[in-house]
């Protein structure tokens, strides 16, 4: 593994990501930005490979290429949990109690039931889910970026 490579196309992924992230927050570009991220990681994969010495071959361009997708993906996961926390205190307290007070009765027993309280959806839950999230998404990139440097490293020996 070539680590200048793998740090150098993570780094450019998560700029490249952090840019996206941002633009994500605006309503309706968010789905754009999703299959750009996906693009992205792939391109990670492949300048992992580019970047790598002479002699390439498939394996090594893999193996490059998702360590540096995995970067890119965490540091997109932490800005992106970030994002979701202050979001979520700015906005998401007052719309979450407005959800619950609108709840019919019959769900909101259900829910009671079920221990589910209302204090249980606040910033705790969406830092939860978010980092669930940031994790599906590390692996969704290692697998894109260990395609890109495996195309890249095969079509591209020397």
């Amino acid at each position: 593994m070539n680590i200048q490579a793998i740090l150098k196309a993570g780094g450019v992924g998560a700029g490249i990501l952090l840019v996206l992230n941002v633009l994500g927050l605006i309503p309706c570009v968010g789905c754009i930005t999703l299959i750009l991220s996906l693009l992205v990681y792939a391109g990670v994969g492949v300048l992992a490979a580019l970047w790598m010495p002479a002699p390439r071959d498939g394996a090594s361009g893999a193996k490059n290429g998702a360590v540096a997708a995995v970067v890119a993906g965490l540091v997109s996961g932490l800005i992106n949990m970030v994002l979701a926390g202050i979001q979520f205190s700015i906005s998401g307290t007052s719309q979450m109690t407005q959800v619950i007070n609108d709840l019919p009765p019959d769900q909101a027993a259900a829910l009671a039931e079920l221990g589910i309280s209302p204090a249980a959806l606040g910033i705790g839950a969406v830092l939860g889910i978010t980092t669930g999230c940031c994790l599906i998404g590390v692996l969704i990139a290692a697998g894109l970026g260990a395609a890109g440097g495996y195309y890249w490293g095969n079509s591209h020996p020397s």
